[in-house]
């Protein structure tokens, strides 16, 4: 009997062995597609259509999308998505542009593989967008976060039907709104929460900036309070030794900068914007305060938010038990400007596996990472996500000189892992 029973299980382990084997690795999947003279095709095309995409960089560019006024380069991406032949294409209420690509199995139905950039900038209503070109350097505000992205999410449209390349899962173009700090994501949340693909996305590539080596496969979450202190204010003479609403908000940064916080994973604060008050001759009535706080980890979030507002009550009960509060006390309320969702995707899940191989395949290093970027939504909801690049070099993001190099040989060889990573997450009969 024992005999037996080790008989039927050694054949059943070395099924289970044959069928491992079987199985494709990711270095192998990616291996064929970029081998594949299809894909080769599609490389070509991208380097044949280099000047198309530099030209769509400058053009979008130079439609400015100031945070919660992205609708003008919408439209303009609106009539490129529909002249991509996607199909159903449209502008949801949010304002993100969307188009799909069928797939061969699933033919337009989902579920999707998402490839997103977002429309907006940092910049304000009334920046100078020009593009200023020198040699094959680029230099304009948001002409790298993220506008070359939304160029290269066309570059690539156009380069799998030059190539007749059809993908087995259906892939979801997505220009998204609402990505820069107050924008707090609402496009993609309104995405996976409330558009028409709610519950129909098995996986999600956000491009963002530039470096074809970067994986950001970790969310880094974040809250954010305008918190403003009031008092009943006063003549800094005549009402000397009442209650200020200043020294609770001091002490409140004081207080806060004495945490001690964990730094793997990495958990930050910082105490960013403040005002208020009425003149250098009078205690305040209100004055404000911007904190930011940071982690990788959800909980780790959670327990400095309780500190703060431990802090903040501490601050309040301090200044009122310290001095006068005969004419009021002070007090304070914290509003809540942002809150971006921590996360994390697997790494042992497809998309990064698969991610990895196609960076790495193309000759550079995997750079793992952690962000806050649109995929920290998809990964707080469990579905697997990653942010990659677009490709090149560039610099200083966020800032008036913000540049991008465009040089042919290094853009279309970025541009190459991105669409190996698309290829090989959404398949290719």
């Amino acid at each position: 009997m024992r005999v037996v029973t080790a008989l039927l299980v050694s054949v059943a382990l070395s099924g289970l062995s044959t069928a491992a084997s079987a199985a494709p690795t990711p270095d192998q999947t990616v291996g064929k597609i970029i081998s594949s003279p299809a894909f080769k095709t599609a490389v070509q095309t991208l380097a044949d259509q280099h000047d198309q995409t530099v030209a769509d960089i400058i053009t979008l560019t130079e439609i400015p999308a100031p945070p919660f006024k992205e609708a003008a380069r919408g439209k303009a991406l609106l009539a490129r998505w529909k002249a991509a032949g996607l199909t159903d294409v449209e502008m949801d209420a949010e304002g993100n542009v969307t188009g799909v690509r069928p797939g061969t199995r699933t033919k337009g139905k989902g579920p999707y593989v998402v490839l997103a950039a977002h429309q907006d900038t940092v910049f304000p209503e009334g920046t100078d967008v020009k593009v200023r070109r020198e040699g094959t350097k680029l230099m304009a505000p948001g002409i790298g976060d993220d506008t070359r992205s939304l160029a290269v999410l066309l570059a690539y449209m156009r380069a799998l039907d030059a190539a007749k390349i059809r993908t087995k899962a259906d892939v979801l173009l997505v220009a998204n709104v609402g990505e820069e700090g107050p924008g707090d994501l609402r496009g993609v949340r309104y995405l996976f929460n409330k558009s028409a693909y709610k519950g129909r996305i098995s996986a999600f590539f956000s491009m963002d900036s530039y470096d074809p080596a970067g994986i950001t496969d970790q969310g880094v979450g974040s809250k954010r309070y305008h918190v403003i202190f009031r008092g009943p204010g006063g003549h800094s003479y005549g009402s000397f030794g009442i209650v200020n609403p200043m020294a609770a908000m001091a002490k409140s940064v004081v207080d806060l900068y004495a945490v001690d916080t964990p730094k793997s994973p990495k958990t930050t604060y910082s105490a960013s914007v403040t005002g208020g008050g009425t003149s250098v001759n009078s205690i305040p009535n209100e004055v404000y305060m911007d904190f930011d706080m940071r982690s990788e980890s959800a909980a780790e979030l959670a327990k400095l938010d309780a500190k703060l507002t431990a802090i903040l009550d501490g601050a309040v009960a301090g200044e009122n038990a310290a001095r006068s509060t005969r004419f009021g006390k002070v007090s304070y309320e914290a509003k809540l400007i942002g809150e971006r969702p921590a996360g994390r995707t697997d790494p042992q899940t497809d998309i990064v596996r698969l991610t990895h191989a196609s960076v790495a395949a193309l000759g550079f290093t995997p750079d793992h990472g952690a962000s806050s970027t649109d995929s920290n939504v998809p990964m707080s909801l469990g579905i697997p996500a990653v942010t990659i690049g677009s490709g090149g070099t560039g610099g200083r993001a966020h800032a008036l000189d913000e540049w991008i190099d465009v040089e042919k040989s290094a853009s279309v060889k970025g541009m190459q892992v991105g669409l190996a990573a698309l290829l090989a997450v959404a398949g290719v009969d």
